[in-house]
């Protein structure tokens, strides 16, 4: 299980991080931002195959910023999974 972290852009959480095997999500984490809605997201995408969160996830706006949590999380399981194909 490979294990990542993100620096987040424009929104309230500070970091996140996550852990991919398998081409499926798990561990998914955030520092700071709306705690509740944060941890649920984490528990919604355990196991959850990582494509499909990104589709889900990605464009998902926070009052008019063009990005939000939810948004920089598919950004960076993105990247991880770009760079899991090159490796």
């Amino acid at each position: 299980m490979k294990n990542y972290t993100y620096i987040p852009k424009m929104v309230c959480s500070r970091e996140l991080s996550f852990s991919v095997e398998n081409g499926k999500l798990y561990n998914v984490k955030f520092v700071g931002g709306c705690h509740g809605n944060l941890k649920a997201i984490g528990k919604l995408l355990e196991g959850t195959d990582a494509r499909k969160a990104v589709e889900i996830l990605k464009g998902n706006d926070c009052k008019g910023r063009g990005t939000s949590c939810a948004d920089q999380l598919a950004i960076a399981v993105e990247k991880a999974l770009e760079e899991e194909e090159t490796n």
